[in-house]
């Protein structure tokens, strides 16, 4: 018995060797890439201790977010409904278009400061942002594939597979690692570089319109949308009556609970000014409709949030500074940041003529 158990030890002492050397050399391998959290800001609530973020995995996950062979027809990337130049929403759209030309349910939302969040979709159906990409992949309204193929897909792919290893230490590709991957990517979508963030640093200032503004929105807009972030992240009904066709009842489809019936998660306002349109279906194409809803248009129900249900005091003026402090959430270098681009282009930004080098750096 004392012998057995003897073995026992070694080989776990053995194993365990093993998995250090694993790890130890894994570390050698990649780069790890440091999450800076903006001054003032709240701690994460992603753990990225069970995902280090190195930029290996960072690169696999810009490679899949814009690979079209993560849908069925090659047609629909992550990259067609999350575009770049509208801070990752769709721009122009109010619903997305996928699989067959058919149309999403709801309005794709941008896609910054991921971290600070614990659930994801407009209803709050995906508690962890490594889950998430799996519903829109498997969607059939979107990129209607099977998970399978999809990492069969990868698999047969000699690039993919040395891109894994280079990630995670070995060729192993699998859903886990696919999914860790593209968050390492949209994690380091930190949106906090806008005018806004350029005052509160010390480094800018408003000017009237957009000091009056900022004073207004601490009136009237910040009890939902809080600072830093811009939202509280909370569900609410915020007065808008169900599409006769879409019949969208948002967080209720989750909860079963009455209670929640039209409630959707506040949006971010930050980068709103390239966000649209907006709400869960894309009804509102401008930010002045938007806040003519609020002064005008909420529809009382049940579950109407208290804080809009008696519709919120706008007057012309209010709303065109409001405006005014909305644009500075404007975040130009999020939009701009090459690491986001799609592969390549920075090589291709080096090998464009003289004369077309402005359109890259616009």
């Amino acid at each position: 018995m004392k012998i057995y158990k003897a073995v026992i030890l070694i080989i776990f002492f053995v194993i365990a060797g093993i998995s250090w050397i694993g790890r130890n050399n894994m570390s050698e391998r990649t780069h790890l890439l440091k999450f800076v959290v903006p001054e003032g800001w709240p701690q994460p609530v992603y753990d990225f201790k069970n995902n280090p973020l190195t930029e290996e995995g960072f690169q696999l996950g810009r490679k899949l977010f814009y690979d079209g062979r993560l849908s069925k027809d090659g047609n629909f990337p992550c990259a067609s409904c999350h575009q770049q130049f509208a801070a990752f929403a769709t721009y122009d759209h109010s619903l997305s278009h996928g699989f067959h030309n058919s149309l999403t349910r709801r309005n794709a939302p941008g896609l910054f400061n991921m971290a600070w969040q614990k659930e994801f979709m407009w209803d709050g159906g995906i508690n962890h942002l490594d889950l998430q990409p799996l519903a829109p992949i498997s969607d059939t309204m979107e990129m209607a594939e099977n998970i399978n193929d999809v990492i069969q897909k990868l698999r047969s792919d000699e690039e993919y597979r040395k891109m894994f290893k280079a990630a995670f230490g070995d060729e192993i590709i699998n859903t886990q690692r696919m999914t860790k991957a593209l968050s390492q990517f949209v994690l380091m979508m930190v949106s906090n570089n806008s005018k806004y963030d350029r005052v509160m640093r010390g480094e800018d200032s408003f000017n009237l319109p957009q000091k009056l503004g900022y004073d207004i929105f601490k009136q009237k807009c910040a009890s939902c949308h809080a600072e830093p972030l811009f939202t509280d992240l909370s569900y609410r009904n915020t007065g808008f009556p169900v599409d006769s066709f879409l019949m969208d009842y948002g967080r209720m489809k989750i909860t079963r609970n009455a209670g929640d019936s039209l409630k959707f998660k506040v949006p971010s306002l930050r980068n709103a000014q390239v966000t649209f349109p907006y709400s869960h279906d894309g009804r509102m194409f401008s930010l002045l409709s938007m806040m003519d809803h609020y002064r005008k248009s909420v529809v009382k129900s049940p579950t109407t949030d208290s804080l809009v249900k008696n519709g919120i005091k706008l007057s012309n003026f209010e709303i065109g500074q409001l405006t005014a402090f909305i644009y500075t959430l404007t975040d130009s270098v999020l939009l701009r940041d090459t690491r986001f681009a799609p592969p390549g282009y920075e090589k291709r930004t080096q090998q464009a003529p003289a004369e077309h080098q402005h359109i890259y750096k616009q």
